[in-house]
């Protein structure tokens, strides 16, 4: 069973994610403050953390630090901390996901899943349309051979993959790969896209979400 750790001083909010995590058959575990959680951390083995920034006793930026500086465990933050800086900050220092408070708990569970996929199942190889991906070595190949892709292009095209399938955002895609603030007018995101397209002959399999992003469309993939 996933074992997921929630750091939340908020008894309401921590209830209603355990109580939402529990029926969604995860094992979850609850810590109220930050103490407590670094207790939890440093004692047991966990599959992803939920995260709040403002906790008392130790902050949860500081146990954000340790996390990433000791394991390699996925973290979501769920702050009330909802300016655009607080996101890129959180993103910076290593969360994997930043949820801001209010949210809708379909939304959570959403999150949990995606991350879940990207971080318990991640692909060492992905094949689709003639194209192989070596994730680890970071190299490409087609039909003719390697595809040589610039890095940014590459992070692209990986955040792609683990969220096959997936409607990502221009937001979520831009400040993933470049841990900028994404300010809605920069035509970055969209001239890396079109270069992946050509590069990879992905044209039909890179698709344009109207309104929302791109998604890497995986037709015969099971997520």
């Amino acid at each position: 069973m996933i074992r997921v750790l929630t750091v939340e001083d908020d008894a309401a909010i921590s209830n209603l994610i355990y109580m939402t995590l529990t029926d969604a058959r995860y094992d979850c575990t609850v810590a109220t403050d930050g103490e407590e959680g670094l207790r939890q951390l440093e004692n047991n083995t966990w599959d992803l953390v939920l995260l709040d920034l403002m906790l008392p006793k130790v902050s949860g930026y500081e146990l954000l630090e340790i996390i990433r500086k000791e394991t390699d465990t996925p973290v979501i933050v769920i702050s009330a901390m909802n300016q655009v800086s607080d996101r890129i900050r959180g993103l910076r220092m290593g969360a994997d996901d930043y949820l801001c408070k209010p949210f809708q708990i379909g939304e959570l569970v959403a999150r949990v899943e995606s991350v879940l996929r990207r971080t318990i199942k991640q692909p060492e190889m992905f094949s689709y349309g003639g194209i192989s991906v070596d994730v680890d070595s970071r190299r490409v190949f087609g039909p003719e051979g390697e595809i040589l892709l610039t890095t940014k292009e590459f992070d692209l095209l990986d955040t792609l993959i683990r969220n096959k399938n997936i409607a990502l955002t221009r937001e979520y895609l831009y400040e993933s790969v470049w841990k900028e603030e994404y300010l809605g007018q920069t035509r970055t995101l969209d001239n890396h896209i079109q270069r992946l397209r050509k590069k990879l002959g992905y044209d039909d399999v890179i698709q344009t979400v109207f309104r929302i992003g791109y998604r890497l469309y995986v037709p015969d993939s099971r997520i």
